[in-house]
């Protein structure tokens, strides 16, 4: 499953509520996943779903002034795989936002999905896709 363009790199599959934590509130723990990520050390893998929903939480929930959200999204953009699904399975009963996370993951071969919502993480994998908690992501990439 590891990319061929960069092999041994990690390909993970960030949850919406990841990234609109990490991005909210840079000094927190969440925080620490960006520069990893800019340094190369792991891949994010994207879809236009995702970035939707996170462009949306931040513009709704936060009050993000466009300019800034835009700039955030395309720093991460521009350094992620995007992959668009070409179905979404029903996935996560309580949550079908959460089956766009699966899909993601399915579709862009992701070695991890790391998400702190109890739906998602309540299946523990999917289609041999390890889910796993945020602090259990940064230690691993440490």
């Amino acid at each position: 499953m590891r990319n061929a363009k960069h092999p041994g790199k990690l390909r993970v599959v960030l949850d919406t509520n990841v990234i609109v934590s990490s991005l909210q509130f840079p000094n927190g723990t969440l925080g620490g996943l960006w520069q990893p990520f800019h340094e190369g050390k792991y891949g994010i893998i994207l879809s236009k779903f995702i970035v939707s929903e996170t462009a949306r939480k931040l513009r709704d929930k936060f009050r993000w002034e466009e300019a800034e959200l835009q700039h955030a999204l395309r720093t991460i953009v521009r350094k992620a795989e995007i992959v668009e699904p070409k179905a979404v399975p029903r996935v996560v009963p309580d949550d079908s936002d959460d089956d766009h996370i699966a899909a993601c993951a399915l579709e862009g071969q992701a070695d991890l999905i790391v998400s702190g919502d109890r739906h998602l993480s309540k299946l523990g994998s999917y289609a041999g896709i390890p889910i796993v908690r945020p602090v259990d992501f940064l230690r691993t990439i440490g």
